[in-house]
């Protein structure tokens, strides 16, 4: 495969973890494009406007009119507005996963990638039309503030910022704007809790947050091998982690997907691997713009002859699904724990000029026996769900129990 094709798709729930810009910059009427003179575009670029209906001039009018008349010209931001634009368009779809990025909302995404943020360490994505936490992070300020997986954020306060906004109508890269922050300021999220009748506010103290992909534990002589996130350091912290597995006298492997809100799709195939044969289907990609395409394994299954189970929960999402799925599919794995997130669409990241970008989705993709999870996530094999008021990971214990039994 091309390191065109592996670049080309991710999946990642948050674009937080879980943003918007012009092709060009054009600051706060200083340096501007030739082709603009304040708030008068040429009849070249006016021209080019089609008769259908809405009439894009229409914009050109608005523009006009909104430059001559606002009483307060100091707020008038040429570059912002364009961005305002931009991203009305791109919402007007109603997609919460195509979204258009600022320069430092694109950033913001590539340090989420990175595993290196500042912020309160929480996945967020949607449930139908919610902004939801996926996850918070372990060891996160969220995660020690409270924050709990499938709270939903009803609004976000920054006093510092001047922010109290409702999320009704935000993006995930508006709302992860909103959260994120220098370390050692704090922002308040007003969440509903499900089985709680009434919501509360929870204040978190932002940090630095350094995030591993993959961790590697010993359960009763069982290996536990945690993989966080598909991040661009997956493959080689993976690598890692299985040269240290190999080296030790366990056969028997939990590979824990739990809170794993995605990233790059080709890091599932990669990991997927090392546990089934080698030309073996993973993952099936249905796009508009590249077809049908077949992501199958390559290399030494390194870890086929391993008795092996999976955790997921409510906060696998996108690649970890992906892998849970193949594995379940294609070796007949088990799953094990609670319903997965369901998410189903590929986004294609593009970046433009003045490092701003943008993610489309451009396809949705199947399981190697061909269903789409969109929505409907993953269904364990052996539900088991977490206890928070208990200091013991039942679902953990549950697969402890099971492996060793196989």
């Amino acid at each position: 495969m091309s390191a065109k094709l592996v670049k080309r798709v991710f999946l990642f729930v948050v674009a937080t973890s879980l943003i918007f810009s012009a092709g060009f910059y054009l600051g706060k009427f200083g340096v501007r494009d030739p082709r603009f003179v304040r708030f008068d575009f040429s009849s070249e670029i006016k021209n080019k406007t089609t008769t259908a209906s809405p009439d894009f001039g229409l914009f050109w009018n608005v523009w006009d009119m909104v430059g001559k008349n606002y009483f307060d010209s100091t707020k008038l931001s040429t570059s912002e507005m364009i961005y305002g634009a931009i991203k009305g368009m791109v919402a007007a779809i109603g997609d919460p996963y195509t979204v258009f990025l600022t320069p430092s909302e694109n950033k913001t995404v590539e340090d989420d990638l990175n595993g290196s943020f500042e912020g309160v360490g929480i996945q967020i994505g949607f449930k139908k039309k919610d902004l939801t936490v996926i996850t918070p992070l372990p060891n996160s300020p969220a995660k020690e503030a409270g924050v709990l997986a499938g709270d939903v954020i009803l609004a976000i306060k920054d006093e510092k910022k001047g922010i109290n906004q409702s999320t009704y109508g935000m993006s995930i890269d508006e709302a992860v704007a909103l959260i994120k922050g220098p370390r050692g300021t704090e922002v308040t999220l007003l969440i509903a809790r499900e089985g709680e009748d009434k919501a509360k506010t929870i204040t978190i103290k932002r940090a630095k947050i350094e995030v591993l992909s993959v961790e590697l534990e010993y359960s009763d002589e069982v290996a536990h091998l945690k993989v966080l996130r598909f991040s661009s350091d997956t493959k080689a912290e993976w690598e890692k982690a299985v040269s240290v597995l190999m080296k030790s006298s366990t056969d028997r492997l939990i590979l824990d997907l739990r809170s794993n809100p995605g990233g790059y799709m080709q890091g599932a195939v990669d990991l997927a691997s090392d546990f089934l044969p080698t030309n073996t289907l993973v993952v099936i990609e249905d796009s508009k713009v590249y077809g049908r395409t077949e992501y199958k394994t390559k290399g030494i299954s390194r870890l086929a002859k391993y008795k092996v189970v999976i955790l997921v929960d409510g906060g696998s999402a996108s690649a970890s699904e992906i892998m849970a799925a193949a594995l379940r599919e294609q070796a007949k794995i088990k799953i094990i724990g609670e319903k997965s997130f369901g998410k189903g669409t590929i986004q294609e990241p593009k970046d433009l000029a003045q490092n701003s970008g943008i993610h489309i989705t451009i396809g949705k993709w199947l399981t190697p026996e061909g269903v789409w999870l969109n929505e409907k996530g993953l269904e364990p094999d052996v539900v088991v769900a977490d206890n928070p008021d208990t200091p013991e990971d039942e679902q953990l214990e549950k697969a402890l129990e099971i492996v060793m039994e196989l």
